[in-house]
């Protein structure tokens, strides 16, 4: 990730959301799927934020697939939030998971 490196708070945070697990999977049954940080953007394109960032694995990152099976966050936003629900319910959901 391009901007600043994360302070030892947001490293704590980052390793705490990996070791769930892809949040999507998790809410689908499927426990402990390899999980890296999606940063979540607010609508003015500000800059990444460590702390607001969930857990997903790679098809529901960034594999740029949308199919009967799953959604790709990148770069299906709309069709990844209808599915799963929000990026900002997902974080709720994430932060109520981590004691961080």
């Amino acid at each position: 990730m391009k901007g600043k490196t994360p302070n030892k708070k947001e490293k704590k945070w980052l390793d705490a959301i990996c070791q769930l697990g892809c949040i999507v999977c998790r809410n689908e049954g499927q426990l402990g799927t390899p999980a890296e940080p999606h940063h979540i953007i607010d609508g003015m394109g500000s800059k990444k934020n460590h702390m607001r960032t969930i857990p997903l694995c790679p098809k529901h990152h960034r594999t740029g697939e949308h199919n009967f099976l799953w959604v790709s966050r990148h770069p299906f936003k709309k069709a990844f939030e209808e599915r799963y629900g929000s990026e900002e319910k997902l974080l709720k959901q994430t932060e109520g998971m981590v004691d961080a």
